[in-house]
């Protein structure tokens, strides 16, 4: 094993306070700034119109960029439709004042075509209250049993930690959606849940080798932070071409995607760098508190 150059663990009092800074200023901009919600959680208008010609998903969006609106879901139907572009378009988006709907419309009217409204309704959050709380408790629940299967794999110290670890991760994303206001919505739950089992993963990895080590090493006289210095290093290069590679794919995405995977894409790029960091310099390091903290007789 080459001579470690970089002592990780020397410095863990510094990877928490980074963290406890961020966390607490991000917590701040949370409650006062809030976040920006969809309308899958607001609930919003619905318009179907038919235009008089074939019209493209790119010509309807263009104009609705000039308000703001580019994050409104926009679907092509009717019988003639197809891939590329349809007479039917239906448009849902946030809750539009008369005004500002009347505007829209005339400048559909002027930079696509002619067309006629076929219906026109204000519709529900499809993400209620009821739901939100159903998957809260969905995300204990698999917290608890996340902690009760690495307990019983590992021991409850690496449970607990990873759990720290994840709520770490779920917490920089939000702050950073609370900061920039980009839209939440359903798609950025989907990346939520995305971000956790990426997390988790790449945390379990290191785990697992300390657990490989411990033996060997406190039979040699090592020390705890020696032990996961060793053991991060040992998995570094493949933790590192993971984030990579799916880093790579997710610019990919963010930057020639469509407009509505950019935020969806966003809050992947953040997570996983998130996700990256805590595995190597917060998860490990909590481990070793507790472990100094609440010690085990036998290894």
């Amino acid at each position: 094993m080459p001579k470690i150059r970089f002592d990780i663990m020397k410095y863990s009092k510094l990877w928490f306070a980074i963290s406890l800074t961020i966390t607490v200023l991000g917590l701040f901009c949370m409650f006062t700034r809030g976040f920006n919600f969809g309308i899958d959680f607001t609930g919003g208008t619905i318009i179907d119109m038919r235009f008089e010609r074939q019209v493209t998903l790119t010509e309807i969006r263009d104009v609705l960029k000039g308000y703001n609106l580019d994050n409104a879901t926009i679907q092509l139907s009717g019988e003639a439709s197809n891939v590329e572009s349809s007479q039917d378009v239906m448009i849902r988006t946030i809750d539009l004042e008369e005004n500002q709907r009347k505007e829209i419309m005339a400048s559909l009217n002027d930079e696509v075509g002619a067309y006629t409204v076929l219906r026109e309704e204000k519709v529900g959050a499809t993400i209620g209250g009821e739901l939100i709380t159903d998957a809260l408790m969905a995300t204990v629940i698999s917290w608890i049993l996340i902690i009760l299967y690495v307990s019983y794999r590992f021991e409850w110290r690496f449970g607990v930690s990873a759990i720290l670890t994840l709520i770490h991760d779920i917490l920089v994303v939000l702050i950073v959606f609370s900061f920039t206001q980009k839209q939440v919505d359903s798609s950025f739950v989907a990346a939520v849940l995305t971000i956790v089992g990426y997390s988790i993963n790449d945390t379990i990895v290191i785990f697992d080798r300390i657990r490989e080590n411990q033996r060997l090493h406190f039979r040699k006289g090592g020390d705890l932070n020696e032990l996961a210095n060793r053991s991060i290093y040992q998995t570094l290069t493949r933790s590192l071409y993971t984030v990579f590679t799916v880093l790579f794919t997710t610019f990919a995405l963010y930057f020639f995607g469509g407009d509505t995977t950019k935020d969806f894409s966003f809050a992947l790029l953040v997570g996983f760098a998130s996700g990256s960091y805590s595995s190597i310099f917060i998860a490990s390091p909590l481990w070793v508190l507790m472990r100094k903290k609440f010690p085990v007789k036998h290894v």
